[in-house]
C-alpha cells in the first residue's frame, strides 16, 4: 500500500458481497479491509484501523446490525468523522431517513451501481481528508500556540515580562525597530557596595547580589515597570513602555519607595554579617528612544534619552537612602509625596546644575491603589 492509497471497511455478512465490493474498490486504487458484522468493524476500528477513511455497511447482519453499528462510530469521538455509506437490499424510505438522520454520508441499495457508488466514494473520501487537513492544521495551530506560550514563558526568565510579550508578538515589530515616547528612568545602586565586594569572598557577593536582585525584581513586576538590565549592584527599569502607563512617573517613585523599604529589611540582615551597604535612587523624565539595541544574537530592549542620562546621574549622587528626583519627573508627583529639597546638583557631563529633591514619603496611603498596577495599565491604554 502506498502512503497516499485510501482504505476502506467493508462491513458485511456475506462473503461474497465482501469480495465483490473489495474487487471494486482496488480498480479505484482503494485498499479494503473486511468485517462479517457490526462488532468485528468495530474492533477494526478500535484497532490497527486508524487509517480507515471509509466505512461500507450493511444493515441487516448478526451480533451487531448495522443501525447499532452506524449509531456507535458516531457515538465515538475518534470515530465520528468517518464518513459511513449503507449499502444495503433494504430499501423502505424509512430506513434510508434513519440512517442519514444517524449520520450516514449516503444510502446505496444491493446490487449497487459501480458508477454511482464510485463517485460517492470519492466524494466522502475527499471530504474526510479535508476534515483532516483541518484537525491537523487546527493541532499544529495550538502546538504553536503552546510554544509560543513556552517561549514566553522562557524568555520572562530573562527579560522584563512585557518585554517578552512585545518579542513574541507580531505588534511588536514596529516597536522594537524603535519609537520616541516620554517615559521615566529609574536607576538603582548599592552604596558601598565595591569596598565590599573587594574584601568579600565571591560567593558571598553572589549570594548577597542575588538576594537583592530577586527582592527588588519582584517589585518591578509588581509596578509593572520594564527591566532594561542588572549591571552588578545596578539596575535601570523605565515605565510607559512597551505598555502606555498614564501614572508612569507615580509609578517610578512608588516603587523606588518600595525598594527602599524592602532594602531595609535587607540591609538589617547583611548588617548582622557585617555588610554595611546602602541603597540610592534616581529618577528622571523625557522623551527618549526606545527600542531594540545590541547586535546579531544579542539584543537588549533599551531606552536612550537624556532622561536615561539624567537619572543615571542622580542614581550616583543619591546618598543610602536618598530617592532624588528630576524637577520634571517632580513636577508630574508633585502633590503626591513629600519631599525635602537637595538643592542645584553639578551632575557629571552637564553643563548646568539640576535642582533636585529627595523623596520622604507617599502623602496619602494609596498602596490598595497600587496592589492591581497591570490593571491600571490596562485601563490607562
Amino acid at each position: 500500500m502506498t502512503p497516499a492509497q485510501a482504505v476502506a471497511l467493508v462491513v458485511d455478512d456475506s462473503s461474497v458481497n465482501r469480495k465483490v465490493l473489495a474487487r471494486h474498490l482496488a480498480t479505484l486504487d482503494i485498499e479494503a479491509r473486511e468485517a462479517a458484522n457490526g462488532r468485528e468493524a468495530l474492533d477494526v476500528l478500535h484497532g490497527d484501523g486508524a487509517g480507515v477513511g471509509i466505512v461500507l455497511l450493511d444493515i441487516e447482519m448478526p451480533e451487531l446490525d448495522g443501525y447499532a453499528t452506524l449509531a456507535a462510530i458516531k457515538g465515538d469521538e475518534a470515530l465520528r468523522h468517518i464518513p459511513v455509506i449503507m449499502i444495503s437490499a433494504v430499501e423502505e424510505l424509512d430506513s434510508v431517513v434513519r440512517c442519514i438522520e444517524m449520520g450516514a454520508t449516503d444510502y446505496l441499495p444491493k446490487p449497487f451501481n459501480p458508477a454511482i457508488l464510485e463517485a460517492r466514494v470519492r466524494s466522502s473520501l475527499a471530504g474526510k481528508r479535508l476534515h483532516d487537513l483541518e484537525v491537523e492544521s487546527a493541532t499544529r495551530q495550538a502546538e504553536l500556540l503552546r510554544t509560543i506560550e513556552r517561549q514566553k514563558e522562557e524568555l520572562s526568565r530573562f527579560l522584563s515580562p512585557q518585554v517578552a510579550a512585545l518579542v513574541s508578538s507580531p505588534e511588536g515589530v514596529a516597536l522594537l525597530a524603535g519609537h520616541r515616547r516620554l517615559a521615566t528612568s529609574v536607576f538603582c545602586d548599592l552604596r558601598n557596595f565595591t569596598p565590599f565586594s573587594e574584601a568579600a569572598e565571591p560567593e558571598e557577593v553572589l549570594g548577597v547580589l542575588r538576594e537583592y536582585h530577586r527582592m527588588m525584581g519582584e517589585l518591578i513586576v509588581e509596578h509593572a515597570g520594564t527591566l532594561e538590565h542588572f549591571a552588578g549592584d545596578g539596575m535601570m527599569v523605565f515605565f510607559n513602555d512597551p505598555v502606555l502607563q498614564e501614572d508612569h512617573v507615580e509609578r517610578a517613585v512608588r516603587m523606588a519607595l518600595a525598594m527602599r523599604d524592602r532594602f531595609e529589611l535587607l540591609s538589617a540582615e547583611w548588617s548582622r554579617r557585617g555588610y554595611g551597604l546602602g541603597f540610592g535612587v534616581g529618577i528622571a523624565t523625557g522623551y527618549a528612544t526606545l527600542g531594540r539595541i545590541g547586535f546579531e544574537g544579542r539584543y537588549d530592549y533599551g531606552m536612550v534619552g537624556t532622561a536615561v542620562i539624567t537619572a543615571a546621574r542622580l542614581s550616583s549622587a543619591a546618598g543610602p537612602g536618598q530617592i532624588l528626583l528630576s524637577p520634571r519627573s517632580h513636577e508630574a508627583v508633585e502633590d503626591a509625596f513629600d519631599v525635602e529639597d537637595v538643592g542645584e546638583l553639578q551632575l557629571k557631563g552637564f553643563s548646568r546644575p539640576l535642582a533636585t529633591v529627595n523623596v520622604l514619603r507617599a502623602r496619602d496611603d494609596r498602596a490598595g491603589a497600587m496592589a492591581a498596577p497591570a490593571q491600571r495599565s490596562a485601563a490607562a491604554t
